[in-house]
């Protein structure tokens, strides 16, 4: 009876996958600024937004209204978009 040629070929698939181990694809690490900017930007929106309310909306900009609570949670949401990126 002849033997299947599928099983040499599957041993020989299986061995060349033990032999050099997984093979896994590296990703590029973020620039040194990247961290700090993310951080900075949700440390910004968050004062932002806070200064806002304590001051009864007279600050940040007191001739946007509540513009300025839109652009605070903008600085807060950028620094979440960066955090999705980061590796």
């Amino acid at each position: 009876m002849p033997k299947s040629r599928g099983r040499d070929g599957a041993r020989q698939r299986a061995g060349a996958a033990t032999d050099t181990g997984p093979q896994t694809q590296s990703l590029p690490s973020n620039p040194s600024w990247f961290v700090p900017i993310m951080c900075g930007l949700m440390i910004l929106g968050v004062l932002w937004v806070a200064t806002f309310y304590i001051t009864a909306g007279n600050w940040p900009v007191g001739d946007w209204g509540y513009w300025n609570l839109g652009i605070g949670m903008g600085l807060i949401m950028a620094g979440f978009v960066m955090a999705t990126r980061w590796r």
